[in-house]
């Protein structure tokens, strides 16, 4: 169901996670948010961080709006956007680094590189008993994040079939990986319809391993059959939700994971064989890879696409000129009643600064009224290119 983009086109937005303001110096390191918020200090910059980030985001003109991924810990490489849930379900325990043996196939890196300094730092619970839900608190923080704005705020979460990666089993209660991937997407669909219940209307998804899976296995191998089912279990009862499923290729400190990125092997599983009504794909940074696998569908798509414009992981500040040229070559494959414009994936999770993220997603506003414009099609505000509204006014300078 189109709740939010029913009446928009071409709308703009931003993946999800977004730098932090440098004084927002807390975080929660496993607490529930209802304790967190008894610490008037926590309570005060967490209510004001978001509203920063809900004021970034409209003051760079953006359509939709997000939460900004606050409620995860300021931790190495935003490991916390796996471990937000895995700290507060049970039938969780510890912190240990993980194996080489049971580590995914495509997260093994040399020594001296980023990604293995990643992957090798990062600490994980153990599965010791039963998974079961235990509130994440999900339905507060949209609540706070929502009443800074009229404007539809996003809820973003991870995906739990992508935490199973990292995930050892120290019980006889569970004999696979299988068992452990169902009960927590059982888990998260307790949370996301507390988040429905609430009344957030627009909920995403993060990182299903579809592409992944079937890029390395194949699309029908029996792994990535049992991962479709496992996501539509999660997603289950959310049918009077506008649902976005977010895709890209890794994003810890703004690396990709992986050079093999082709979504071919996985079209077909995120248009036609799982539940949602948005896909977002990372092709800003893949040079438009894979926009041609969309020609076939052209004139028969069922879900929104939501491409990526701004790449989050170069530094430069994008002009609204390059984002209407990333449009206009997605127009020639998605109609413009079906696309949506944001970035790759997200600015925070130890990313970028928060000036460059704020000028990227202006970019993307921006670019998206160029081609509104050429389209004969209303145009969006944009309050960052309002020229009274700089922060120096220099003499001279043209009024409009």
């Amino acid at each position: 169901m189109f709740t939010a983009t029913a009446n928009l086109t071409l709308p703009s937005t931003v993946t999800g996670s977004w730098p932090r303001p440098r004084w927002f110096d807390v975080s929660m390191w496993g607490a529930p948010i209802d304790t967190c918020m008894m610490d008037v200090r926590f309570r005060e910059k967490f209510q004001d961080a978001l509203a920063v980030v809900i004021s970034d985001q409209e003051r760079a003109g953006l359509d939709l709006l997000t939460h900004g991924d606050y409620h995860c810990d300021e931790d190495m490489a935003g490991r916390a956007w796996h471990h937000y849930p895995l700290q507060r379900w049970a039938g969780f325990d510890g912190d240990y680094l993980q194996p080489e043996s049971t580590r995914a196939p495509w997260l093994h890196y040399p020594p001296g590189t980023l990604l293995n300094e990643i992957y090798t730092g990062w600490r994980w619970p153990h599965v010791v008993d039963k998974i079961e839900h235990r509130p994440l608190g999900y339905p507060k923080i949209w609540r706070i994040a929502q009443s800074k704005s009229p404007k539809p705020v996003r809820f973003g979460t991870c995906c739990s079939q992508v935490m199973a990666l990292f995930l050892d089993i120290h019980t006889p209660k569970y004999k696979d990986k299988r068992q452990v991937i169902w009960d927590m997407a059982e888990a998260m669909n307790a949370e996301l319809l507390a988040l429905r219940d609430a009344g957030c209307k627009l909920i995403q998804i993060e990182e299903p391993t579809f592409h992944f899976m079937a890029n390395t296995f194949g699309k029908d191998h029996e792994d990535v059959r049992f991962m479709i089912d496992a996501f539509n279990r999660e997603v289950q009862g959310l049918d009077d939700v506008e649902l976005w499923i977010h895709t890209c290729w890794g994003n810890p400190n703004m690396q990709r994971v992986m050079e093999d990125t082709s979504y071919a092997n996985s079209i077909e599983i995120y248009l036609e064989r799982c539940r949602g009504d948005v896909w977002t794909l990372e092709m800003k940074d893949r040079n438009q890879q894979d926009l041609e696998l969309f020609a076939p569908f052209k004139n028969d798509l069922k879900k929104k696409i939501c491409i990526g414009a701004v790449s989050h992981r170069t530094l430069q500040a994008d002009r609204a000129e390059d984002v209407a040229g990333e449009i206009r070559k997605a127009l020639k494959y998605i109609p413009a009643e079906k696309l949506i414009v944001s970035s790759d994936c997200g600015f925070g999770r130890q990313g970028c600064n928060r000036e460059i993220a704020f000028y990227k997603a202006s970019a993307i506003a921006q670019g998206c009224n160029i081609v509104r414009k050429e389209l004969g099609l209303p145009t969006s505000n944009v309050p960052a290119t309002n020229p009274q509204l700089q922060i120096d006014v220099v003499e001279g300078a043209p009024a409009n």
